[in-house]
């Protein structure tokens, strides 16, 4: 087998309190790559290496790590679950090969969970589940299988069944191998017991084999030939198939364990190696031609051209750091690359293979690899890095648009400067978080995810660049759109003491419909972009999508837009940059107030789990809060599941009230999930 066939690039996704982090520090554990376990109720998560993250239990950075498990490499990136975050596992996805994705026993899916599935949807990425916290009370394997079924419209595949419910789980049947594997209940689970089919097991595990073998023969031919001959289909014919199954999406196996407790961890690495893809059994890379457009593509080889996707940059005291997933060629140390979106090239300097917090430098990464390095100073988040003499430009990543704002202002004066610089930093690591100045009160303004993403983010202002700033209280990110098509004239005429200048700019303006998404789309018609010189093009299509993100002269940005420039004039001698980028935004301003400007509010998700003797009370609060109401579930026990959508202006607050309401037993997740136009009694407010 090649290098890049014992290689595997693996994330763990999953909802908040799922147990990514605890399954990745077994994994490291029995792996050898730590000699203890780092438990995150601890502080002491070697993968939440930040203060932040230990301080509050939770992920918030994608960590990445390195470890091998019976000779195979596998990089392996540890995600964030809150909604947050949730740009932290968008750009991973988008550089891994495959996916475990985690689920608590007692909730199954959970808000979250939908979210990381979707994302991983989008890029194709082969998944497989593991159920989790097994041992709790109310936990069960049969509910949260059924819930990824019902839930995510996935074919989720039992490759194992648990041995014992609840405090009495102690291990799994492997319904491939018709094996038992069992962990003691003290120690911290290096050994088990392999061993046969626990005799009140053997009638469900022959059951639920011939179930698998059926299932996988619908998908591999092989599989099927020898269930359709009623022939024994043995382990590994039928491992080769949910192999090919998985790697395809067919269906996605699932397996089960209790990472706190120790168990189910070792063969759940094992199944990582058996049913996720290599590097080179993925479909090779594509992109562009940055000069001339032409579809280009790179075939995953450590030997040909040098092709890597910038996902992940951290700024700190020590050096900025820029993650990089390498798709072909070799990168080495003190090598130079090009990247084409900016047309520059830049030294790599040190490489480094990255534990979490911790580097070890490299001389080379290769085909395959998850290495980063410092020192580059024009790379951002979705970049390409090639040679100049072979160039290719990958699709970048998509980002949720930012939901919460916050106004921000130095200590003083003094520190004015200092402040811009580290929000500059902070905006570059993080796609979701943006800066921009209030052109009505010259306020600076910070939009991010929400409460809990700004808040780290001052925090990491405070811990990682000792920057104190005055913060205001949080306000919603506000949207516009226009209600109907709109058209607009814009002329600049203005002599200045070197020349004059002169453009004539008409444009239209209309929504995009729901199925073209909540972007800005520029075009031309063909004699506008005639009567344009060629050079000024670029510049204008930036500076009308610059327009629209800065509100046409109202503040909150346009989105789900389509702009057309129909029409361009000028004379001769006077066309210039300065008086195309004039006139657009004049008639681009026009335009809009035409269209008839419709203020939309982020909509959140809002998902809430309960004692039944709270729901009354959390259905008044939601009600009062706007809220439409969109489902009630019957959980285990006493338990309901109560799914509503809110605006987020309603919704500040609102962890310490469903507290309040529920003496602190329910708890909550928050989803983006669109824009509704503003009640007009608000939007007259926040407008005019």
């Amino acid at each position: 087998m090649s290098e890049l066939g014992r290689t595997r690039n693996i994330g763990i996704i999953a909802h908040i309190d799922a147990g990514k982090t605890t399954v990745t520090e077994r994994i490291l554990y029995y792996s050898g790559k730590e000699h203890r376990i780092g438990e995150v109720h601890e502080g002491a998560a070697k993968m939440d290496w930040m203060a932040e993250e230990q301080e509050r239990g939770i992920t918030i950075t994608a960590a990445a790590t390195t470890f091998h498990w019976k000779d195979h490499t596998v990089n392996l990136i540890d995600t964030p679950g809150h909604v947050d975050f949730t740009a932290e596992v968008e750009r991973s996805l988008r550089v891994l090969d495959g996916a475990v994705v985690i689920f608590d026993g007692v909730h199954g899916v959970e808000a979250q969970s939908e979210t990381v599935w979707r994302q991983a949807e989008r890029y194709k990425v082969p998944r497989i589940c593991f159920v989790n916290k097994l041992d709790r009370p109310g936990a069960s394997f049969e509910r949260s299988v059924a819930s990824i079924v019902q839930r995510l419209g996935a074919f989720a595949l039992p490759c194992q069944i648990p041995i014992g419910t609840e405090k009495e789980f102690r291990g799994v049947v492997d319904l491939v191998t018709e094996r038992a594997f069992v962990w003691e209940a003290e120690g911290l689970g290096e050994t088990f017991t392999e061993g046969a089919v626990p005799a009140d097991l053997e009638a469900e595990v022959s059951i639920r084999r011939i179930d698998l073998v059926a299932a996988v023969g619908e998908s591999d031919e092989a599989v099927a030939e020898r269930y359709l001959a009623d022939e024994e289909v043995d382990a590994e014919l039928l491992a080769a198939g949910i192999r090919r199954a998985t790697l395809s999406g067919a269906f996605f196996p699932v397996f089960a364990g209790s990472a706190l407790r120790n168990k189910g961890i070792q063969p759940l690495l094992d199944a990582v190696l058996a049913y996720l893809p290599a590097p080179d059994e993925v479909a090779p890379p594509t992109g562009v031609h940055p000069e001339t457009g032409e579809p280009e593509t790179r075939p995953i080889d450590p030997a040909g051209p040098l092709s890597a996707l910038v996902f992940k940059s951290f700024s700190s005291r020590h050096g900025d750091l820029t993650y990089m997933r390498i798709y072909s060629g070799t990168l080495h140390e003190n090598g130079h690359v090009y990247n084409p979106r900016v047309k520059r090239g830049e030294r790599v300097q040190q490489l480094y293979r990255m534990h979490a917090g911790q580097r070890e430098r490299i001389a080379e990464a290769r085909a395959g690899d998850i290495a980063a390095t410092v020192g580059l100073k024009f790379a951002v988040t979705g970049d390409t890095l090639c040679l100049k003499s072979n160039p290719i430009l990958f699709e970048r990543m998509r980002f949720p648009e930012t939901v919460i704002s916050m106004a921000i202002e130095p200590k003083s004066s003094a520190d004015r400067d200092r402040l811009a610089e580290v929000l500059r930093r902070l905006a570059k690591d993080d796609p979701t978080f943006e800066v921009h100045e209030d052109p009505e009160t010259g306020q600076t303004i910070m939009s991010g995810m929400g409460e809990l993403h700004l808040e780290v983010l001052k925090n990491r202002m405070r811990r990682d660049f000792q920057m104190d700033a005055n913060i205001g209280s949080p306000r919603v990110s506000y949207r516009q759109t226009v209600s109907g098509p709109g058209r607009g004239v814009g002329v600049f005429d203005q002599e200045t003491s070197t020349r004059s200048h002169y453009a004539r700019v008409v444009l239209e303006v209309e929504p995009l419909p729901a199925r073209e998404g909540m972007g800005v789309h520029v075009g031309w018609e063909p004699s506008a972009q005639l009567a344009v010189p060629q050079a000024f093009h670029g510049m204008l299509e930036r500076s009308l999508t610059d327009a629209a993100r800065a509100g046409a002269g109202v503040g909150w940005p346009l989105i789900g837009l389509r702009i057309r420039v129909v029409q361009a004039a000028t004379r001769e001698g006077q066309a210039t940059e300065l008086a195309f980028e004039a006139a657009a935004a004049r008639g681009f301003e026009q335009a809009v107030d035409k269209g008839g400007r419709v203020l939309l509010e982020p909509i959140m998700r809002v998902e809430v789990h309960t004692p039944g003797e709270f729901t009354g009370e959390i259905l008044g609060d939601l009600n009062r809060r706007r809220a439409q109401i969109r489902g009630t579930e019957m959980g285990e026990g006493d338990l309901r599941t109560l799914t509503a959508t809110a605006p987020m202006s309603e919704l500040f607050g609102y962890t310490t009230q469903l507290r309040s309401l529920s003496q602190g037993r329910a708890s909550h997740a928050l989803e983006p999930t669109g824009y509704q136009p503003v009640p007009p009694e608000l939007s007259e407010k926040l407008l005019f």
